[in-house]
């Protein structure tokens, strides 16, 4: 689900592009029983729920690019074919089936403008981040694509007793994505989940899921945290590590992790997703106050 090709300029300071996703229509719960094959025949059993869209397949979403990059002004839209803008948080669906999740590219590997998904902002455009009214960047590239799994949010008003009573950050969850590729910003990727850390920013919650893009040659290798260690040696280290120090250069404390100190497995991961977007779900319909979020 990469983004595919230039398409069109107007000018310098608009680009668009292709990508592949899962068009947003009405809401729904989704059913949490399956028919499944065992040693005793066919069984009824319960699975895993996700709350998302009832999605038709649609290969030709498009990515736009207004103002020019590092600047106030850039942004980077998503549109569907008819050319209406929609939104990459809460219209691109998180779940694929079979342990699949949609991952968002906010920041390539190998980059330092921090980019993230404006959620509020109208359609919430990716743009660069930005602090009294200056342009964000990591005190060094991040070693992985990093972004958002849609259609999760962390609420800022449930606390976590498993991670010291954290309350979550108000956005959706992130990923660290480990595959060889360079991605693009806003490139949609099919991932599997790997692993779960479990970072405290200044108090609050913000979780960085561990995944990998399928396209990987490595990735049908790695199923588990295990596994990370195995194929990928020193990667989880070097992603939390990544994490805790990134805010020291600019004077500030080092960051911190719950559960130990360490990665979570691929068990507990999913269960952060689902936990996730059942909040998300929740916002969505305006059972949890959104506040200045937007749900366009």
């Amino acid at each position: 689900m990469a983004a595919a090709r230039v398409i069109a300029s107007a000018s310098n300071a608009t680009i668009t592009t292709t990508t592949s996703l899962l068009r947003k229509a009405p809401w729904r719960r989704p059913n949490n029983l399956s028919l499944r094959f065992n040693k005793n025949g066919l069984v009824l059993q319960k699975r895993r729920l996700f709350f998302t869209c009832s999605a038709i397949y649609n290969p030709q979403i498009q990515i736009k690019e207004e103002g020019q990059p590092e600047t106030l002004d850039h942004r980077v839209f998503f549109l569907d074919n008819s050319g209406k803008k929609i939104s990459p948080w809460h219209d691109i669906p998180l779940h694929l089936g079979d342990g699949v999740f949609n991952f968002i590219v906010e920041i390539p590997k190998e980059s330092s403008a921090k980019m993230e998904v404006a959620t509020d902002e109208q359609f919430t455009p990716i743009k660069q981040d930005t602090k009294k009214g200056k342009l964000r960047y990591y005190p060094y590239n991040i070693n992985w694509n990093y972004g958002l799994l849609p259609q999760t949010w962390e609420d800022p008003l449930c606390a976590n007793a498993e991670v010291e009573g954290a309350f979550g950050d108000n956005d959706p969850v992130d990923v660290v994505e480990i595959g060889d590729s360079r991605a693009k910003i806003g490139q949609v990727l099919k991932v599997k989940p790997l692993a779960a850390l479990a970072m405290i920013d200044e108090g609050e919650l913000d979780w960085k899921i561990v995944a990998i893009s399928l396209d990987d040659p490595r990735a049908s290798l790695v199923n588990d945290v295990d596994d990370v260690e195995k194929h990928f040696p020193g990667t989880l280290t070097a992603i939390r590590d990544w994490f805790r120090d990134y805010k020291i250069p600019d004077g500030k404390s080092a960051n911190k992790f719950g559960l130990g100190n360490k990665p979570a497995d691929k068990e507990y991961a999913l269960k952060v997703i689902t936990e996730t977007n059942e909040s998300w779900a929740k916002l969505v319909k305006r059972s949890t106050p959104a506040g200045e979020l937007s749900l366009v």
